[in-house]
């Protein structure tokens, strides 16, 4: 298991560079979800083509793995669609969420990526790996940032990943699971509370109640000790 000072944000130690790796692992199953520790918000002043790319980049790898126990609380429905939840819905404005300086929203556009950036190769598909920010060649040319591929492996988490379960890590929208040959890009677990949200998602209202979307992942609001809190919802 990984020391504690990568789950408190301090720093990891440095990839090697110009590394390239080729992996095929798919996603996995994941344990029940515990809650993640709170960290201070920040605003994002980025100068991103997010609302440009969403539409190409957003549509991938969007699935949401079942909720790992029954639902106590009624869904929310609305146009024959039903929203599952562990929390009661409470409103609070999405504020999107910077991890620092190496951080990049979903379709911020790079001319070029950090030479610490690591080659993979998943599924006939070519991405750069840097800190735990994922790009992929843009049509226009250079990189845009793109949501992890599932699937994929990295050696060490990126500095700032915090727990959400016995066994599954966030980190700018990103779940990791920890494997036999590092920790694997896997697919949110509905159920599970995260703090923060990456930019990049779209609030969207759904009948009385608004939501943020990435691609077809869905968190709904709630308040945890008058904490603002954000819950991986079950949509069927």
């Amino acid at each position: 298991m990984l020391g504690a000072s990568l789950l408190m944000g301090t720093a990891a130690p440095a990839f090697a560079q110009n590394r390239s790796s080729t992996v095929h692992a798919g996603p996995r199953g994941a344990p029940p979800q515990t809650r993640s520790g709170r960290t201070n918000a920040t605003s994002v002043n980025r100068n991103a083509d997010v609302n440009g790319s969403r539409a190409v980049y957003m549509r991938r790898n969007t699935v949401v793995r079942p909720a790992p126990r029954p639902y106590a609380r009624p869904p929310y429905a609305h146009a024959g669609r039903r929203y599952y939840a562990y929390h009661p819905y409470a409103y609070h404005r999405y504020a999107p969420y910077s991890w620092g300086p190496a951080f990049h929203p979903f379709g911020f556009v790079a001319a070029t990526v950090a030479a610490t950036a690591i080659a993979v190769t998943l599924a006939n598909e070519q991405y750069q790996y840097d800190q735990g920010v994922w790009y992929a060649p843009a049509p226009s040319g250079g990189y845009a940032v793109v949501p992890a591929p599932l699937g994929a492996t990295v050696v060490e988490l990126p500095p700032g990943a915090l727990m959400v379960s016995p066994s599954t890590y966030y980190y700018g929208g990103t779940y990791y699971e920890q494997g036999a040959g590092g920790y694997v890009v896997v697919a949110p677990e509905a159920g599970t509370v995260v703090d923060q949200l990456p930019p990049g998602g779209e609030e969207v209202t759904i009948g009385s109640q608004s939501y943020v979307k990435f691609g077809e992942t869905t968190y709904q609001p709630f308040e945890e000790d008058g904490q603002p809190k954000y819950e991986v919802v079950q949509v069927r």
